[in-house]
């Protein structure tokens, strides 16, 4: 009986890591209704649920250091967010959310270099990652890198085409790289 007991605990832990973040099977369906939907809302709510996915790490230990990242990102304490968000990198390598993550704090520090590196892992793990393609168009406009951002933005767009700001970013972008002074 307790061999079973360990048997079932082993299989649910199993599956429960193979359903979090991006290996999630929910995700397919949920990226094909994202460019299929025809309205903001439907895609709005479609991308809240992504971003729940993404947001689960394999351990509650993660997860708990992943929360702790945010509200340290939210109250602006940038030092101890990297320090929670590198931490749950080293439990879980494999985890795009955490690397995703700590890419932006280093981007809020200026340190585009190592925000761009944590933007490639997560690409790695997890190419729909389309907040870490938009946040990779965002570095290169403040390094003024216009060709890689519009193609970065391009990326996100493929992926999502309901993200109005980038769209935005991506006609502006257009109308400089043509030389089109408005």
């Amino acid at each position: 009986m307790v061999r079973l007991a360990f048997i079932l605990l082993a299989l649910f832990l199993a599956a429960a890591r193979a359903d979090a973040a991006q290996d999630d099977p929910r995700l397919d369906g949920l990226f094909a209704q994202l460019k299929a939907s025809r309205s903001a809302e439907e895609a709005n709510e479609i991308q809240s649920t992504i971003w729940k996915i993404w947001m689960v790490a394999g351990s509650g230990e993660a997860n708990l250091l992943l929360r702790e990242g945010v509200a340290a990102m939210s109250r602006q304490d940038y030092d101890a967010a990297a320090a929670s968000f590198s931490r749950v990198i080293e439990l879980e390598p494999g985890f795009a959310e955490g690397w995703n993550k700590r890419a932006t704090v280093r981007f809020l520090m200026f340190d585009f270099t190592g925000s761009v590196l944590d933007i490639e892992r997560t690409i790695l793990l997890e190419p729909r990652h389309f907040g870490a393609l938009s946040g990779l168009g965002q570095i290169y406009m403040a390094l003024d890198r216009p060709e890689a951002a519009l193609k970065a933005f391009e990326a996100a767009l493929a992926v999502n085409p309901h993200l109005d700001s980038v769209r935005a970013a991506v006609e502006a972008l257009k109308k400089e790289l043509a030389g089109d002074p408005t």
